[in-house]
Formats: C-alpha cells, sequence, structure tokens
C-alpha cells in the first residue's frame, strides 16, 4: 500500500481553482452523473467537485474519499450544508476494502497522473465498479504548462507529468477497461470516461 500522497496533486489555491472551473455543477452533469447514482470523488480534496455530485445525485450519497486527513476536514466545511455526503479517509491502493457497496459511478479529477501504480489503482476501481459502472479520470491536456495560464500564471502539473488522451487511455486498456467517451472540458481538460470489462 502507498502510505504517500500522489505527488504533484496537491490541491491548489482557491481563487486560481475557481477561475478554472466557476461552474463545478456544469462539470458534472457534462460527464454524465445523473440523478440518483452512486457516487464516488476518489482524491475528493477540499471538497469542491464532492458539493457539485452532492447537488446533482440527491437523494443519492456521494462518498468523498482522500487520503488527507485535513482536506477531508475542508471538504466537510464545504459540504457542511448538504446531508448526502459520505467520507472515507485511506489509501486509494486499499479502495476495495473500504468502500462498503459496488458504485455506479468514480470520478478522479487532476489526480490520476500522480499515481504511482496506475494499473493497481484502475483494478482496485474495477472491484467496487457495479457491472455497468463507469470511472471518469478528468485530466489535463498534454499541453506546455507555460500555455495553460489561470489568472495570469501557468497553472497545473509540470509538462511532463500530462498525460494525453492516448496515454490515458493505454494505461486503462491495460488494466482492462474500454473506452466509453471522450468529454472536453475548456479550457484545458479532457474527461476520459471508461467502463471496466468485466466478461
Amino acid at each position: 500500500m502507498h502510505n504517500t500522497i500522489f505527488p504533484a496533486t496537491a490541491m491548489p489555491d482557491a481563487d486560481w481553482w475557481h477561475a478554472l472551473w466557476p461552474n463545478p455543477d456544469a462539470v458534472i452533469h457534462d460527464i454524465g452523473i445523473t440523478h440518483e447514482m452512486s457516487v464516488l470523488d476518489l482524491a475528493c480534496g477540499d471538497g469542491y467537485f464532492t458539493a457539485a455530485i452532492a447537488r446533482h445525485i440527491q437523494p443519492a450519497h456521494v462518498i468523498g474519499y482522500d487520503l488527507d486527513a485535513t482536506m477531508l476536514a475542508l471538504a466537510r466545511v464545504h459540504c457542511a450544508e448538504l446531508v448526502n455526503c459520505d467520507w472515507i479517509l485511506g489509501d486509494a491502493m486499499a479502495l476495495s476494502q473500504l468502500i462498503p457497496h459496488k458504485m455506479d459511478y468514480v470520478l478522479m479529477a487532476n489526480t490520476f497522473h500522480g499515481v504511482p501504480d496506475q494499473i493497481g489503482l484502475c483494478q482496485q476501481i474495477a472491484q467496487v465498479l457495479s457491472p455497468a459502472g463507469q470511472f471518469a479520470i478528468i485530466n489535463w491536456h498534454d499541453m506546455p504548462r507555460e500555455q495553460t495560464p489561470v489568472l495570469g500564471q501557468p497553472r497545473g502539473p509540470k509538462t511532463e507529468l500530462r498525460m494525453s488522451v492516448t496515454q490515458t487511455s493505454a494505461v486503462l486498456l491495460s488494466a482492462g477497461y474500454k473506452l466509453d467517451r471522450l468529454v472536453e472540458l475548456p479550457p484545458y481538460h479532457y474527461a476520459a470516461i471508461f467502463t471496466a470489462n468485466t466478461l
């Protein structure tokens, strides 16, 4: 098990993060999360997307899952007015041991590029997905960091850490998934949405 936070995946400052994602509810809609799905927000950070998911799927519950207790505490505050958020503090590589039931949808936003064992993580996620469940990865496009400014400053992971759609898809294919669809999330992101081949 990995007992450290994934490299290059720290939660960014709220000012530019909110400027980059001014409408998280629209993002959740665009990536196909629908009413009453069971959703896992993996590496949820401060709960910015968790809150949007909760609003979108209520009365169903979203699980915010993170290794960082400080981030989970911030997420609880961020989602304090929402009654359909549950929280799990845990290592993502122990996911299948800690998630209490099968999930319809797993979201991992802006974190997959820093996972040391990407195939191992995908295998953990496959174990908690329902038969028709979906796994969505939101990634920065593989553009030079200097070309992804927010509020006048280059933002996001180092250029060499960014993963193209092709690179992301290759990892998931190796882990036994198939690509369902791609969603562009301007200005700098894409969502690659996969299903696990369980046959």
